[in-house]
């Protein structure tokens, strides 16, 4: 991989968070002003790089870029009659952010990441705002791809980030992870944040490609960490093991051709059998703690489809019963819609397609594509082409991954549809 700005993409996909929670500690825990030296950074970056090389260490560059933009911006900034304010914090930022040795590998400190992580999800925020602000600043999603997923405009999403950064700002919010006795009220936050991160990883909202595993990678790495800070949390252990359980899946998911491929055409063999038996683990140990909450309910299918020598080995009633214990848990569509697919799965795609029904009626998943495409296997399987291949075609519509959408049209082709 040579082209700057493919390297660009994959240090920005990996390395944005980091960055930015090492400038919001060198920045005085200023959200705005970090975000904007990093993309400054990454701004010059692609300037730069075509005309005079990739870097040996592509972050380590960003970093003394982005320190040296932020002492600019002191610099700029202050009023003659304010120097003093300047020199503070100029050594400030250097104290924070010592300049690197050409070609030396920039390593961020790991407990700025958690730091961020606690700050957006503090309870002075409400909570889409400490997930959006999350999944911008820590995952470096886009404005619109967050929009996206919490289906609002993107000029609505990026006042809500405004909001929350002036917040930060006006209330003080520190940047630090809360002492011991204060981390039991952000727990329930920070654990729903990393579930929303690791599942846009997991199964990404847009673009090309199906799976986005450094949002997977990142969302376990700092689960790992919440897990040391709160060993006896039941749902802390119980969302590492879901996510461990999915993860170990991911070489499986995708064909060679980038495609999607559904769970039961899997090559089991594929499956990471070490992380597998490390989820399974932790379930064990939620387990012993007691958990029955909705991450160990959604680790436990996992789990059953974890320990299924082969497809059709699949213990479906039991996961039916699961899905139907977790729809009371966190009620919404789309733990109905998987209930059904389960139950259909469990006692013939005829029951699963009415309650498939009954949920299209209600309307609250209007323009989600995996609606109208589980609709459509379903009605495939009942051998009622016509209307399969009628729901097909508006699954498609709303469909917004390239695999998704091959896999869609592969099925129209399997019903005789080009």
């Amino acid at each position: 991989m040579t082209d700057p700005a493919t390297i660009l993409e994959r240090v920005h996909r990996e390395d944005y968070g980091r960055l930015v929670a090492t400038l919001i500690r060198a920045l005085d825990g200023d959200f705005g002003a970090a975000e904007e030296v990093v993309q400054e950074a990454f701004a010059a970056a692609l300037a730069q790089w075509p005309r005079e090389g990739v870097p040996r260490e592509p972050a380590a560059w960003l970093m003394r870029a982005a320190r040296n933009k932020a002492v600019d911006r002191v610099r700029r900034g202050a009023r003659l009659d304010a120097r003093v304010g300047e020199l503070e914090v100029v050594a400030r930022i250097e104290q924070a952010l010592a300049p690197l040795p050409d070609g030396a590998e920039w390593q961020a400190v790991p407990d700025d990441s958690l730091r961020l992580l606690f700050t957006c999800c503090h309870p002075a925020l409400s909570s889409e705002s400490q997930v959006a602000l999350a999944l911008r600043c820590l995952c470096g999603l886009t404005t619109e791809e967050i929009a996206r997923a919490f289906l609002v405009s993107p000029a609505t999403l990026a006042q809500r980030l405004v909001r929350a950064q002036r917040k930060i700002r006006t209330a003080r919010i520190p940047y630090v992870v809360p002492a011991p006795d204060a981390l039991a009220e952000r727990t329930e936050s920070v654990l729903h944040t990393l579930y929303l991160v690791f599942s846009e990883g997991y199964a990404a909202t847009d673009g090309p490609e199906l799976l986005r595993v450094d949002l997977c990678e990142e969302a376990l790495r700092l689960a790992r960490w919440a897990r040391s800070l709160l060993p006896r949390d039941a749902e802390v252990a119980s969302l590492r093991a879901l996510m461990l359980l999915h993860h170990a899946r991911r070489r499986a998911r995708v064909a060679a051709d980038g495609g999607l491929v559904l769970l039961d055409r899997q090559d089991r063999a594929l499956w990471d059998q070490g992380q597998m038996a490390e989820g399974l683990t932790e379930l064990e140990a939620a387990l012993a703690m007691g958990a029955r909450g909705a991450y160990t309910v959604q680790a436990a299918i996992a789990a059953l489809h974890a320990q299924a020598p082969r497809a059709e080995d699949t213990d479906w009633a039991q996961i039916a019963s699961l899905y139907e214990r977790l729809c009371v848990l966190t009620p919404g569509p789309v733990v109905a819609l998987n209930h059904a697919a389960a139950v259909a799965m469990a006692r013939g795609p005829e029951h699963g397609l009415a309650l498939v029904d009954d949920l299209e009626a209600s309307g609250r998943l209007a323009d989600y594509h995996l609606l109208p495409a589980a609709r459509a296997d379903l009605l495939r399987r009942l051998g009622r082409k016509e209307e399969a291949v009628e729901a097909y075609r508006r699954a498609l519509a709303w469909v917004r991954t390239a695999p998704e959408r091959h896999f869609l049209e592969a099925r129209l082709r399997e019903l005789g549809v080009e």
